[in-house]
């Protein structure tokens, strides 16, 4: 009983924190390219390129990743293999949009903002982008397609290198910590997401789909997205600005009142046959609303009106003839006188 009372107070205190939010907060600070990001970036760029060139070279990084494969750490530990199945969908792409943009999306609503929403959509088009070209260019083979035992296998059609699963895992939740309001949850989130996306990248290797250094090479892929973010924040507020104010023509479109067009009814002017044009009488136009009559059946010749007219009288009787009766108003015969 008591837990529940403190859970229904911390869902109050939540709440009520939002109730208090109702327009932009004007506190979150847009990440810049400072000179710290630009010395991250350029370090990771160059950890990038290294990799890439040890595996190229087929140097001791390509020894390492066939004598992991050959240890086979899903034989090893296999009590664990059930729980990595699922641990290793951190790392999908389509499963982890949906989660993170649901949160982001609840975020915007909250601050009538669409910069986290804008951030994401930017950062996982870079991914695609990247990490895509990056696969399709090298064309590297996973341990289960190896050919030849101690090969980079590079250039054979595949489509490895650098580890999806790690750089989509790197992206996906590392944008929490840089769209993070304050300084404290952005180092939480950062190291989270870390420890999320380095398991993800382990868990690949123990299943035996990745080599150790897809892995790494995936690990800098991401971290490269993020540290180049803010490079593109001017394109996303002005992306940001450009939807608000299609949203605010699309309102006033809305609201705007429907004038529907008049169209003035022109009279129609009937004029009688062998009449010429100038001399037909001009009548008024008819009312619409007048209810329609149904023609009227005259009969030919002048008409007059019927005060005018001499009543009709039936000629005759509508009787039938009888032979032994005499018409009305005939004189009767007469009858002869009884002793006459």
């Amino acid at each position: 009983m008591r837990t529940e009372r403190n859970l229904t107070r911390r869902l109050d205190r939540v709440f009520a924190r939002l109730d208090r939010e109702p327009e932009r907060p004007a506190h979150i600070d847009v990440p810049r390219m400072s000179r710290h990001r630009v010395v991250l970036f350029s370090a990771t760029l160059a950890f990038y390129l290294a990799i890439v060139w040890a595996v190229v070279t087929t140097s001791w990084l390509v020894r390492l990743d066939w004598q992991v494969m050959f240890f086979r750490p899903y034989q090893q530990w296999p009590e664990i293999h059930a729980f990595l199945d699922y641990y290793v969908v951190l790392g999908q792409r389509g499963p982890t949009a949906v989660m993170v943009a649901s949160w982001l999306g609840w975020r915007s609503w909250r601050q009538h903002t669409l910069r986290p929403l804008l951030t994401l959509a930017a950062s996982l088009l870079l991914l695609n982008i990247t990490v895509g070209a990056a696969k399709l260019g090298m064309g590297r083979l996973g341990p289960h397609y190896a050919t030849v035992i101690g090969a980079n296998e590079m250039g054979l059609g595949g489509d490895i290198f650098p580890s999806g699963h790690t750089a989509n895992a790197v992206v996906t939740w590392g944008i929490l910590a840089y769209l993070a309001s304050t300084p404290r949850a952005r180092r939480w989130l950062s190291a989270l997401s870390a420890v999320t996306s380095l398991g993800v990248g382990l868990t690949t290797v123990y299943l035996g789909t990745h080599w150790l250094s897809d892995v790494l090479l995936g690990w800098a892929a991401g971290l490269l997205i993020l540290l180049a973010l803010p490079w593109f924040e001017p394109l996303i507020a002005k992306s940001e600005g450009w939807l608000f104010d299609l949203r605010d023509r699309w309102r006033d479109r809305r609201s705007r009142p429907v004038v529907e067009p008049v169209v003035p009814v022109t009279p129609v002017v009937l004029k009688p046959r062998g009449v010429p044009a100038e001399a037909a009488p001009v009548r008024e136009p008819v009312s619409s609303t007048r209810a329609s009559r149904g023609a009227a059946h005259l009969a030919p010749g002048p008409h007059t009106t019927r005060s005018e007219r001499t009543p009709v009288t039936p000629v005759g009787s509508r009787r039938p003839p009888h032979a032994d009766r005499l018409p009305r108003g005939a004189g009767q015969p007469a009858r002869p006188l009884a002793g006459g």
